[in-house]
């Protein structure tokens, strides 16, 4: 029978079927081949004893996409939760994981929680950062309530992974859409204002008809991997109506003299911290090249 993936801990899969959930171990061959199975694949399960709780991944089905990090298959779309404050946003990392849904061709909304806690200038802020990156974005309060009808429409027929650092809120936002979820929510450190990590593994909720949410270890570092120095401006959306006047079409945006992006900055038309960030990854990709 086919079925999805729904979690994976320790060597054991989840499966999802039309009969129950079946505990799976998959077949030796995939190590043979290198494949692995993964949260979010579709598969064939053959069942040990002709009927659930236990069975065996015989195949894995084609794949729509696979997600290096965090390692998941088959989503339509990402939602990235950073704090408004408390934890204070790492504008950076979430930059990082723009451009690895960018590289994987994954369509990214960005979500800023606990609004409840962040002043007027904060917001203003926020907006001013990503108002123009050209990703949608929203605000929202799940202490109170606020936004949160807006967010179920765009997760709605979808398949979506939830991403963001630990102290977010990933693991409260879940316990709102799935309240017998039941998930560990974690306070945040005074000494380090990080929040505790919660979740330990991936694992897929079902929302709605045909809406699933993929919760997602929270991280602190990202590092970019299989992109060139060339590429990277390719993952920043907000740069391409100005590269038109960019002098030379192989312009990167860093040293040149003419150049539309440049331009487009100091006009206030994209956000310096992106453009800055963007040549910080930039520099490191050099970097990283020549060692």
């Amino acid at each position: 029978m086919e079925g999805k993936i729904i979690k994976g801990i320790g060597g054991f899969y989840y499966v999802q079927t039309s009969q129950g959930l079946v505990e799976c171990k998959a077949r030796g061959s995939f190590r043979k081949d290198k494949k692995k199975p993964t949260v979010g694949d579709m598969v064939k399960v053959r069942l040990l004893d002709g009927q659930p709780p236990n069975g065996s991944v015989e195949e894995i089905l084609p794949r729509k996409n696979l997600l290096v990090r965090p390692a998941v298959a088959n989503v339509d779309q990402a939602l990235i939760i950073f704090a408004s404050v408390d934890p204070e946003p790492n504008f950076n990392l979430l930059d990082r994981f723009l451009v690895m849904m960018e590289k994987q061709n994954v369509p990214t909304v960005i979500c800023f929680n606990k609004t409840d806690l962040a002043d007027n200038a904060r917001m203003r802020h926020l907006e001013e950062i990503y108002g123009s990156s050209g990703y949608p974005l929203h605000f929202i309060s799940v202490q109170e309530k606020k936004g949160l009808s807006d967010l179920r429409e765009i997760l709605s027929g979808k398949t979506t992974v939830l991403a963001g650092p630990s102290g977010v809120g990933k693991s409260s936002l879940i316990n709102y859409l799935k309240p017998d979820a039941n998930m560990e929510t974690g306070e945040i450190s005074e000494k380090i204002k990080r929040g505790r990590h919660t979740t330990r593994h991936s694992e897929f909720f079902c929302i709605g008809k045909d809406t699933y949410i993929l919760d997602t270890p929270g991280f602190s570092s990202i590092y970019l991997e299989d992109i060139s120095p060339q590429e990277l401006k390719q993952y920043f959306p907000e740069f391409v109506p100005y590269e038109e006047d960019c002098r030379f079409t192989s312009c990167m945006h860093v040293g040149e003299r003419e150049c539309g992006v440049k331009a487009a900055v100091e006009q206030g038309k994209i956000s310096r911290l992106r453009y800055d960030d963007y040549v910080m990854l930039y520099q490191e990709l050099k970097e990283k090249k020549k060692n």
